[in-house]
């Protein structure tokens, strides 16, 4: 990988991190974007999937400074969506806009069962709900979030033709 092709990488995932701080708070919504999930799977399907979990842990590590009660739960999240994203990229990855909406769906649904799950703060009926019913349409959303982001940054993302 080249030092602008890394450059435009990192950048692209600084924004999506300012994003998630700056826009999420003002939505307010029960079924929020997640843009921290949209960043690492972005960057786990261009690292290895031992940076890629490096990457899921120190995000998720800072998100959780925000969260005391569940300290933890977002960086083991985080970390196992990142190498497991960085691990399938060469199974099924393709340069397709339904596929990334359909691993955009997946990796936050799958972030959300683990992080409600490590969280242990609901139990029965509530942790049913959640992982069955609003973290699908969080997962909805984010994918939603994450095509239209993905088409807007295409030309940061995309290597540049020399």
């Amino acid at each position: 990988m080249s030092w602008t092709r890394s450059a435009r990488a990192v950048l692209a995932f600084s924004l999506l991190v300012l994003l998630h701080y700056t826009i999420r708070p003002f939505l307010g919504w029960r079924t929020p974007v997640d843009f921290l999930v949209i960043a690492v799977l972005l960057s786990a399907v261009r690292v290895r999937p031992g940076a890629a979990a490096l990457i899921g842990f120190c995000t998720g590590l800072v998100a959780d400074s925000l969260t005391p009660s569940a300290f933890g739960s977002g960086a083991l999240a985080m970390t196992a969506v990142g190498a497991a994203a960085s691990w399938l990229k060469a199974v099924f990855f393709a340069d397709n806009v339904v596929l990334h909406g359909f691993f955009f769906f997946v990796g936050k649904w799958a972030f959300d069962i683990v992080y409600v799950t490590a969280e242990r703060r609901m139990h029965g009926v509530e942790l049913a709900t959640q992982i069955l019913l609003w973290s699908p349409l969080s997962a909805a959303a984010t994918a939603v979030a994450g095509v239209v982001l993905l088409l807007m940054l295409r030309p940061v993302l995309e290597p540049q033709a020399a």
